[in-house]
């Protein structure tokens, strides 16, 4: 599908793209999550420049990142691990 023209507020800034269509949504949803965070933490925080704001959202969101790419590494590893045990058990009682 083709690309569309948008335009994305994020911490009262417009930000025009250009985006596929399948990703229209997706962008649209992530906008929303950061302006949901970047109020949430100007309200219960005593921060009210928009940088910090940004920068509070991103650490938030990095770490969430690294913290989901770690668990689905340590669960391909055990799926992993898993496999080479059920093989090695296949192959001893094949084996015999």
């Amino acid at each position: 599908m083709g690309e569309i023209s948008i335009k994305i507020n994020i911490a009262d800034r417009v930000y025009p793209l250009k985006v596929s269509m399948e990703e229209e949504e997706i962008i649209r949803r992530a906008a929303k999550l950061i302006n949901d965070r970047l109020k949430e933490y100007q309200e219960n925080y005593a921060v009210r420049d928009k940088q910090d704001l940004l920068s509070m959202a991103v650490l938030h969101y990095a770490t969430a990142s690294l913290k989901a790419e770690r668990k689905v590494t340590d669960e391909d590893t055990q799926v992993a691990d898993n496999v080479y045990k059920l093989d090695q058990l296949l192959t001893n009682f094949f084996s015999k």
